[in-house]
């Protein structure tokens, strides 16, 4: 599997709008990637970020890691949920309207 060392985006998009919107980026640890979530103000279907947040993690750049370091915004559960339900460890950790997320995946992610 080959992974980019490229920062990269990646967005979800529902009805046409956009929904939530991930940046991806290494780290000089190459075990290790960054992710930048961020869910659009108003109304943002159900779904779209366990939407993120599945495709963040079946990222090739992340796939290749076995930690990702993610942030988050505080109030969204469902990202946290299923981080939890993907990842074979997390930990998290309040910053004023973020959420940091520090996350063992698993080497065969079963989803």
């Amino acid at each position: 599997m080959t992974s980019s060392h490229e920062s990269h985006e990646i967005a979800i998009e529902t009805n046409g709008r956009l929904a939530a919107l991930a940046k991806v980026s290494p780290t000089d640890d190459p075990a290790v990637v960054q992710a930048a979530m961020h869910v659009e103000s108003g109304h943002v279907p159900p779904g779209a970020c366990s939407s993120l947040v599945d495709a963040v993690l079946d990222d090739p750049q992340v796939k290749s890691a076995s930690h990702l370091t993610a942030s988050m915004p505080t109030g969204d559960t469902e990202m946290v949920d299923r981080v939890r339900e993907r990842a074979a460890s997390v930990e998290l950790r309040a910053a004023g309207a973020t959420k940091l997320v520090e996350a063992e995946l698993p080497a065969d992610d079963p989803q």
